[in-house]
């Protein structure tokens, strides 16, 4: 009898009692990934329930079928649920966006509004926002953000819909937030209405403007882009990395800024959305010497957080 309390009492495990302090005290400091972990946590206490009742399904007669093989069965089946949350089902990356969408975030999220509506598609006539400059033929570059004010809330929405999984996976790899790098996403392309294209006009999925340096293999694509060289804008025509994917995009993206050490300030303390800004214009990844406070006011902007509202 006893053995089989410890049995029921183990199916409370798949939550990591440690990791329910760590989240406690990260959620002081660091909302966004609070709950991502909170999100993951719930995922592995819901795959736990479908394996416990999966067990449970299953005849327990057999010749090898006691109180201890049970006990050991539902430890394995916990730790098997922890491994698969954190690789993720699809069921925290989607309680993230509806929790992190829903009523107002609060100001130390950084994504609420400070007391204004700064933009809602990017701004007529916005200044291009374009890239570092060091080394220039691996610089994040993309054509102008172009004004484009026909964009509809619907286009908004599905461009936030259909890049908000991405955004998701390439958050659990960086622990910047996601509505970050969808805002960045938005603010490099246009809301992917002006991503750099191939001559027969298909998309080159590439939203973060990533330029095709000499240790990019992969396939590239040319178009016209605006870089900054002492507060001057220049144009030119340079080549970029292109992608299979929108997801191929947002792990390309990650990986550019977890190989880069100068971006290590960016990945450690990712902070609101202003501070996100201004580290990224740090550490050099645009030439635009307004890119930070645009970044700021994409991610800030009601239209974002309208379209995540959606």
């Amino acid at each position: 009898m006893a053995l089989n309390n410890m049995v029921n009492a183990n199916a409370a495990l798949a939550v990591d009692a440690n990791s329910l302090n760590q989240l406690s005290a990260l959620s002081k400091n660091s909302p966004q990934q609070a709950l991502q972990g909170a999100a993951q946590q719930f995922e592995a206490m819901f795959i736990g329930m479908l394996m416990k009742s999966m067990r449970d399904a299953t005849p327990q007669d057999g010749m090898f079928d006691s109180d201890q093989t049970r006990l050991y069965q539902s430890m394995l089946d916990q730790q098997m649920a922890q491994a698969m949350a954190k690789r993720g089902i699809g069921l925290g990356a989607m309680m993230v966006k509806q929790l992190s969408k829903s009523a107002e975030l609060n100001p130390a999220s950084g994504i609420q509004v400070n007391g204004t509506d700064p933009w809602a598609p990017p701004a007529v006539n916005a200044a291009p926002a374009t890239p570092q400059s060091a080394p220039a033929s691996e610089a994040p570059a993309v054509t102008a953000v172009s004004a484009d004010p026909t964009a509809s809330n619907t286009h908004l929405r599905d461009f936030a819909d259909s890049m908000w999984p991405h955004a998701a996976n390439a958050s659990r790899a960086t622990g910047i937030p996601a509505q970050f790098m969808l805002g960045q996403a938005a603010l490099e392309s246009g809301w992917g209405r002006h991503q750099a294209r191939h001559a027969d006009g298909t998309p080159s999925y590439n939203l973060f403007g990533i330029k095709a340096g000499h240790n990019w293999k992969g396939p590239t694509v040319s178009a016209p882009t605006t870089e900054y060289v002492n507060g001057v804008a220049v144009k030119s025509t340079e080549k970029f990395r292109a992608y299979s994917s929108y997801a191929e995009s947002f792990n390309d993206y990650a990986k550019f800024l977890q190989s880069n050490p100068r971006y290590a300030a960016v990945l450690q303390n990712p902070g609101d959305a202003n501070g996100f800004a201004k580290n990224l214009q740090h550490a050099g990844y645009a030439t635009d010497p307004q890119y930070a406070q645009k970044l700021a006011r994409v991610i800030n902007s009601s239209a974002l957080r309208q379209s995540l509202s959606a």
